[in-house]
């Protein structure tokens, strides 16, 4: 399934289980070109991306949807989206009268291994499966927010440096320094400096480390060691990716990394 048709973003139907707040599900590949018009609607919706990058405008403020992370779009409020970068992705859609979450905005949540296969698991069976409710059940009770501490990234509207962040955001690892980007973008490097600044609250430095670190942080989840998250967010050594790391986390990546991956990595993940 296409997420770009006649209908943009289309969702698979499923029929609904008498008594099921989930009303359908569609899963997918979303190619570049793919956007969501503003538009807003009663029932809930949750966006998640595979490994699609996403950037959504809802409850006034962008929202950033990485890999492995998805959005919470309460019904009635307006949002649209634009795809930095192609890749797979889902769009759930729920009753508002039988839905247990009630959260009043837009809502971030990061998406573990559980959530996930149950997520796939709900998409491959029947309505009326036994195995339905429960999962349902144990869906919703996975369903949190993002902590406060985690890594928010904002967007600048100002069309030079936000054509700058979607680049990098599609690829944390390109290596262009200030004054290399903004000639790219025909401005002048301390007029990017300053918009940067004023726009998202950031330097570009500090913002650049912010979206190498949160494509990290999913990458390290799937089980990659720190050596080749450090290499596939752009740091060539992994001792100034930990130290990058740790600045904006608190944490040291190998906190990220899955238990068991951790063990069968042993001592390679430092690496």
């Amino acid at each position: 399934m296409s997420f770009v048709s006649s209908a943009p973003w289309s969702l698979t139907e499923i029929p609904p289980q008498l008594g099921s707040p989930i009303l359908s599900i569609g899963r997918g590949s979303a190619p570049t070109e793919g956007q969501l018009p503003t538009h807003a609607h009663p029932e809930h919706i949750l966006l998640w991306s595979t490994s699609a990058t996403l950037l959504v405008e809802a409850g006034s403020r962008d929202w950033l949807v990485p890999p492995g992370y998805a959005l919470w779009v309460p019904g009635g409020v307006e949002h649209g989206g634009v795809l930095l970068h192609e890749g797979e992705m889902s769009i759930m859609t729920f009753a508002p009268d039988r839905c247990p979450i009630v959260w009043p905005g837009p809502t971030g949540i990061s998406i573990g291994p559980l959530l996930r296969e149950l997520i796939i698991h709900l998409d491959r069976i029947q309505p009326h499966d036994l195995s339905r409710e429960p999962a349902e059940t144990l869906m919703f009770s996975l369903l949190t927010p993002l902590p406060t501490q985690s890594i928010q990234i904002a967007v600048p509207a100002d069309p030079r440096v936000r054509a700058i962040a979607e680049a990098l955001i599609a690829e944390p690892a390109d290596p262009r320094e200030l004054a290399a980007w903004a000639a790219h973008v025909h401005a002048g490097a301390r007029t990017v400096s300053r918009l940067f600044l004023s726009e998202t609250g950031l330097s570009f430095a500090q913002w650049r480390t912010h979206v190498r670190i949160q494509a990290a942080v999913q990458l390290l989840a799937n089980g990659t060691s720190v050596g080749a998250t450090a290499r596939a967010v752009g740091y060539r050594k992994p001792s100034a990716f930990i130290n990058a790391f740790r600045r904006v986390t608190g944490q040291t990546p190998g906190t990220y990394i899955p238990v068991e991956t951790g063990q069968a990595l042993g001592s390679q993940a430092m690496s």
